[in-house]
């Protein structure tokens, strides 16, 4: 009895040292956590030419190695290199780099910086909560924060996020919920919201193994031969689709961003050929086929997003929510299409499989405004804002709304749509606005 009271008095404490000494699971953070933790990490990266001309500005991550992680546009048309946190700047010198990955690594001596912890790109999934951290134009820093949108190309995948990154932090990190550093931010698309990038944070080690002290600044990007700068850039991305050369349009692509960062063309195929590499790497994955049937839709290739929605759903959808998208989708494609049949079919099957899709609810009222129908136009923009849409989502759904009113007659409700619109884009709010107070 002695020591079966023994036990129990002992139980407690056993328990509490086992609790303290065994790994613990990560624990969610929240976004000023991530914040708090990584914002030492995050840095500025500035390029000057050989008059100290600044011909290159963004954000870069200090990494455990001691090497900062940047871009490679960032630095490309620079000789001389500065890293600085706040008002402390060092001078960096160039290490590695690899021009197709659009990476490069820094190092920069004296720097009083955190170094970021790494996680796993290819761990992440759809929906997971991502946080980027950079500098925009070289200012103090800031938080973005989304989901993961798509996970494009092999593995490790190139991630597709909702974020929003502004021009100067590229080279920022993208973390996930553990602030551990899983990407690199890159380009985005200028006039499409919400469709940023970050490159996967297991590709550094492959650029610490490129070439040392590759001369960034000797030259301009030397072009595809055949091909003219700024010129023929869409017909040799063609021919090499033709060619179903994958792997080597997406090295392409890469250099046609590198001469052009801002073009959206250029984004527009190296999805499609990260998405192609894809569906290689995972033929019968309903997302991979999804992710295809979107790059076609960007490119305005419908009758191909056709196929590719198609074959998605010729699969079970592992994720959560994609089976109902993908209908979504393809309800958008069939309007496209003119197919008028078809696509309220399709956008009713997806609110069948989930009726809080808001892609689809926003879908069919921008496909009942285009017949004119308007009130049911108001009632599926209605509904899609009723869920909690995202940000352009939002900007499509209150402009549709108002303009949906305004044919119904109802001047009121119009202006307390546009009212609601001018809180996400006011300068579409002002333009509505005024369009409605001349009817």
């Amino acid at each position: 009895m002695r020591a079966l009271m023994t036990i129990r008095w002992q139980l407690p404490l056993i328990l509490l040292f086992l609790w303290i000494t065994l790994p613990q699971s990560a624990q969610a953070l929240t976004a000023s956590q991530v914040y708090e933790q990584v914002k030492d990490s995050v840095l500025v990266v500035k390029a000057y030419d050989q008059k100290g001309k600044p011909v290159g500005l963004g954000s870069g991550v200090l990494l455990p190695s001691g090497h900062v992680i940047t871009n490679y546009h960032v630095v490309k048309a620079g000789v001389r290199y500065m890293v600085a946190q706040g008002k402390q700047g060092v001078p960096a010198t160039l290490k590695s780099g690899d021009p197709d990955k659009d990476l490069c690594l820094l190092t920069a001596p004296g720097l009083a910086a955190k170094p970021a912890r790494l996680g796993q790109a290819a761990k992440l999934k759809v929906g997971d909560p991502v946080y980027a951290v950079g500098a925009p134009q070289g200012l103090e820093l800031s938080l973005s924060e989304g989901i993961v949108s798509q996970l494009r190309g092999g593995h490790p995948p190139i991630i597709q996020t909702t974020v929003a990154i502004s021009p100067g932090s590229s080279g920022g990190g993208l973390f996930n919920v553990e602030g551990e550093l899983v990407g690199i931010t890159t380009f985005y698309l200028k006039d499409s919201q919400s469709l940023n990038f970050a490159l996967p944070v297991e590709w550094i080690g492959q650029v610490a193994k490129g070439n040392s002290g590759m001369p960034i600044g000797a030259a301009p990007v030397a072009p595809v031969p055949g091909t003219a700068p700024k010129e023929g850039w869409e017909k040799r991305a063609v021919a090499l689709e033709k060619a179903k050369d994958w792997q080597g349009l997406s090295a392409f692509c890469r250099q046609w961003l590198r001469t052009e960062p801002d073009n959206d063309l250029a984004s527009k195929w190296f999805m499609l050929a990260s998405c192609f590499l894809r569906t290689q790497d995972e033929p019968k994955s309903a997302g991979a086929w999804f992710s295809l049937g979107d790059a076609y839709s960007e490119l305005g290739r419908y009758g191909e997003a056709k196929r590719a929605y198609r074959k998605s759903l010729s699969f079970e959808a592992l994720l959560p929510g994609l089976e109902a998208l993908t209908w979504a989708c393809l309800g958008d494609t069939y309007s496209k299409l003119e197919s008028n049949k078809e696509a309220i079919e399709a956008y009713r099957q997806a609110l069948r499989i989930d009726p809080r899709c808001d892609t689809a609810w926003l879908g069919l009222g921008n496909f009942y405004a285009k017949l004119s129908r308007h009130q049911e136009a108001v009632e599926a923009y209605r509904e899609a804002l009723g869920h909690n849409p995202l940000r352009e989502h939002s900007v499509t759904a209150w402009s549709g709304l108002a303009l949906s009113y305004a044919q119904l007659g109802n001047r009121s409700a119009a202006l307390e749509a546009v009212k609601e619109l001018r809180r996400y884009d006011p300068k579409k709010a002002e333009e509505l606005f005024n369009l409605i107070i001349k009817q």
